[in-house]
């Protein structure tokens, strides 16, 4: 298979659907794209129903192209990443990975045009992140759940403003930043810098003001963020996790337990803001993405220092916050997304960390426009129970 094949079959499958977001090449299954979160079979000619193994391996080192390096990490490792340039349509993010000892591939499509706060309409506070002169935000969430796209509408709003050096350390580079105020410089994981640990750590010597982290995947590279964020750095990056308190317990976790206490310290001074992120689909199609955000104050940081208590958990305190723009994912959900007709009342529920309190919720915002919140009809009082009967 020769890249103006591969190219070809990338082309058509980008054009199969409205919104591609992921293309899908799987042992047994056709060429597939995931749009609105679903996958679906795209049509080729001539007709291919089930790939084979070589097939897909075929594919797969076609992608790699001659690159040792990946080789070695994907025999050693079980998968790899990297990018791929579809020349005039689309860049993408790539994931070789091996299953059953067959290949399969996952491509996410990558955005060309940066996105804005306005456009992605986030929430007010994403404007106060992009003000932060040092300190941590973590942006949380499954895979796909637009933690990168986030990041990237925080770093325009300082590229807008700010006449600062960013450097950004990725796997691969999605977003390509423009010079604005800002200088930018991007480096990709395994052609720039070896690990996220030795990147950070010569990141400290290039006089940045803003460090984007890909992603902080062991304690080396924590620990290093930590300290980037002690000395006047604002250090951005994602976790693989669900929401404020996982993303503490997360951190902690990586570290022994004797050192629990200096971390929790630190932390609770680093900790900027903690930002979650569910995709949520949306009535018209399409998704919409809920937020939990946490911002820093005295409550937060006595959380962090001695762990959450009765009345004193992070949901607690970020619903006493909504003053200052933070709000648990259920409010958001519910207030938000609900309230503007975004999302059925099933899928709010079906999303929301706590349903009981959700469902109360909606039920007032039904209750005000007049709507029903019950399906039983026809309740009346029966005037004869217990008549004629002896007590």
């Amino acid at each position: 298979m020769r890249n103006q094949e591969i190219n070809h079959i990338l082309s058509k499958m980008l054009d199969s659907a409205d919104n591609v977001s992921d293309l899908n090449i799987t042992v047994g299954k056709p060429f597939q794209v995931e749009t609105a979160g679903e996958l679906l079979p795209v049509k080729l000619e001539p007709p291919l129903d089930s790939l084979t193994p070589f097939q897909t391996e075929i594919f797969a080192l076609n992608l790699i192209s001659n690159d040792r390096r990946l080789c070695e990490v994907l025999l050693r490792e079980g998968s790899c990443d990297l990018s791929y340039q579809l020349p005039g349509k689309a860049r993408f993010r790539v994931n070789i990975f091996s299953q059953r000892s067959q290949y399969s591939v996952v491509m996410r499509k990558l955005e060309t045009k940066i996105p804005t706060r306005a456009e992605l309409a986030l929430p007010s506070a994403f404007t106060e992140m992009a003000k932060e002169k040092n300190g941590i935000i973590i942006i949380t969430g499954a895979t796909g759940s637009g933690k990168t796209t986030s990041l990237a509408a925080i770093l325009n709003e300082i590229n807008e403003s700010r006449q600062v050096h960013i450097i950004t350390l990725e796997d691969p580079v999605e977003y390509q930043h423009p010079h604005k105020k800002a200088t930018f410089n991007q480096r990709e994981l395994g052609t720039d810098f070896d690990t996220y640990a030795n990147g950070l750590r010569a990141a400290l010597r290039q006089a940045p003001k803003v460090i984007l982290v890909g992603e902080m995947r062991d304690r080396e590279s924590v620990e290093i963020a930590l300290s980037a964020s002690e000395t006047g750095h604002l250090v951005l990056s994602t976790l693989h996790t669900t929401d404020a308190g996982q993303t503490i317990n997360r951190i902690l976790g990586m570290f022994n337990i004797d050192e629990e206490k200096q971390i929790r310290t630190r932390l609770a001074e680093a900790m900027k803001w903690i930002v979650g992120q569910r995709l949520l689909p949306q009535v018209e199609g399409g998704r919409a993405a809920a937020f939990e955000i946490m911002g820093n104050n005295l409550r937060t940081k006595d959380a962090i220092l001695h762990g959450e208590s009765e009345g004193k958990t992070f949901y607690e305190i970020i619903e006493a916050g909504q003053a200052f723009g933070w709000s648990t994912f259920d409010n958001y959900i519910v207030n938000v997304l609900y309230k503007k007709q975004l999302i059925t009342e099933e899928t709010a529920l079906a999303y929301a960390s706590h349903k009981a309190a959700a469902g109360r919720a909606i039920d007032n915002l039904k209750s005000a426009r007049g709507e029903k919140t019950t399906d039983i009809d026809e309740l009346e009082i029966d005037a004869g129970y217990g008549k004629g009967r002896d007590f």
